[in-house]
Parts: C-alpha cells; structure tokens; sequence
C-alpha cells in the first residue's frame, strides 16, 4: 500500500509539473518564427516556428513575434495584445483567397504590425481586417494584390488606428476595392492617423465614415480609380495636412452627407475634380494648392484664420 501511495504521489507531481511546463511552453513573451521553421517547435530563437499562426498561440498577450530571416508566414488572426514585427527580413504573409490578417481582440488589446509584407496575389480579400480591440498600428508595412480593402477598419467598439510608413496599392476592385475604409460598425467609433505613406492604384485613398475622426498628414494619395479622400455621414470628420492628392479620376476631396474635410498645405493637381461637397463641408486654412483639375471646384467656406 505504501508503494502504491509513493508511485501516486510520483505520479501526480509529474502530471503537475508538465501542466505547469505546458502553460509556461505557452507563454512566451517573445517567440520566433523562420522560413525553415516548424510550428513544432517551441518558437524559441534557436527553434522557431514556421508560421505566425503557429507562433501566435505560444505567446503570451502583449508578447513579441519576431522574424528571424526571410520567408512566407501565413496569414493570422490576431485575438489578444500581440505585436508581429520584423527588422529588416522580408516578412511575407501570402493570402490568396483569404484575410492577410484578422485583429478580433479584447477591448484592452494592442495590436502592433510592423515590417510585413501581405500580398494577395490577386484573390486575397482584405490585407488586415479590423473588428475589435483598442488599437492596431500598422508600421512599415506593405498590402497588395487584395480585392477589397488594403485595411478594413471596422471596430464594433471605440478603437484607433496608426498608419505610418507603410505601402497600400493594387486594392482597386471596383465594388469592393479601397486603401484604407474606416467604417465603425453599429455601436463603434474610430480615431485614425495615416501620416507618411503612399495609397497608390486602389478604388480610392482613405475614406471616413461616421463616427470617425481621421488625420491624414504627409501622404500620397494618387492613381487611384475613384476618389482621394472622402468623409460620409454626419460624425464623419477628416483633417488632410501636407499632403499630395493627383491622378485620382474621380474627386480628390469628397465631403458627403454631412461629412466634414479640412485642407491644409495640401497639393490637388490632375484630378478630375479637386474639391467636391455633396450634403457635406469642406473647410481650408487656405494654403493649398487647387491645380490643374478637369473641375476645380471649391472649399464651402472662406478659409479658416490661422492661430
């Protein structure tokens, strides 16, 4: 009886002692992923994964996915803090047919991307679709070959969104195409910034739709088939600084049902209209420069007095 006793209690320690090393296994704050990884592994340094997908589930929420040299990573979805980022190394996430990558987290949860380079090639749906969680920032980053939005910024909550350095062209489906859509869900409510990229070759640029409050500062919004930037819906406001809107078709600058644009050291140049309010406002500090557009059109208001 005593021997049954002591090999239960063995027993029982060993159980205890691999539930305890499993949920520490599981809870890396810094895992790794390679192109000759294997999502086997523990996603150590020295034995990555292969995948994001494989990674993500063996770091902790607020914990770091790191790239250690070239690959293709998978698409993900993301439900906790977690940030994905490469220094350097290509960091590719091919999403042929589906999201690139899914952020579906908590109301706390930040979401950091950082270096990655999704492509659609040519039937991938959305390059980040956006749903819920506090915040996703978008660093560096590269979206192509997708036939709906390059970011679907969709929260059902109040959330934000920073775009900074970062590449969005080919998103030009005609139904569904678009660089960046900020379009709170019913009960949602966004703050944007996109500062310092290029939204080239899509359906439009960036457009706000209310509740939104959207910055757009030192950006190149061109080329694209439809309109540069547009605000929709009473609630719907966006303040465009320092930037170049040109070769867009369509409008350059859509106010639209109540939406609000403010311009400021802005550049309109060869656009089929420059500026077009439609049941919205549009507002200027009146240092633009209003060019060479089919149809120039013109600001609602007299500029607004600098401070």
């Amino acid at each position: 009886m005593k021997l049954l006793a002591s090999t239960g209690r063995v027993v029982a320690a060993l159980l205890l002692f691999a539930l305890f090393s499993t949920q520490a296994y599981a809870q890396a704050t810094r895992t790794w992923v390679s192109g000759v990884g294997d999502d086997a592994n523990p996603c150590s340094r020295t034995a990555p994964c292969k995948t994001f997908a494989g990674a993500i589930s063996k770091t902790a929420a607020s914990g770091v996915i790191s790239v250690l040299d070239p690959g293709g990573f998978g698409a993900v979805t993301i439900t906790k803090s977690i940030t994905i980022e490469t220094d350097g190394q290509l960091a590719g996430v091919l999403s042929a047919g589906t999201n690139g990558v899914i952020v579906n987290a908590g109301v706390n949860d930040n979401v950091v991307l950082r270096g990655l380079s999704i492509d659609g090639a040519g039937t991938g749906l959305n390059g980040i679709r956006y749903i819920a969680g506090k915040s996703l920032t978008v660093e560096r980053c590269v979206i192509n070959g997708v036939t709906q939005k390059g970011i679907d910024f969709s929260p059902t909550g109040a959330s934000t969104l920073t775009v900074v350095e970062s590449d969005i062209h080919g998103a030009a489906n005609a139904v569904n195409g678009g660089a960046i859509s900020v379009t709170p869900a019913v009960g949602g409510s966004a703050n944007a910034i996109v500062e310092k990229s290029r939204l080239t070759r899509n359906l439009f640029g960036v457009k706000a739709a209310a509740p939104s409050k959207v910055t757009v500062r030192d950006t190149m919004i061109g080329n694209n088939d439809l309109f540069g930037v547009q605000a929709t819906g009473n609630g719907a406001v966006m303040f465009v600084d320092n930037s170049v809107l040109t070769n867009n078709p369509g409008a350059a600058v859509g106010a639209v049902s109540s939406g609000q644009i403010t311009l400021s050291r802005t550049a309109i140049f060869g656009n089929g209209t420059g500026l077009t309010a439609i049941g919205g406002q549009i507002f200027t500090f009146g240092d633009n420069r209003n060019a060479g557009n089919t149809t120039p059109g013109a600001p609602t208001a007299a500029p607004t007095a600098t401070q």
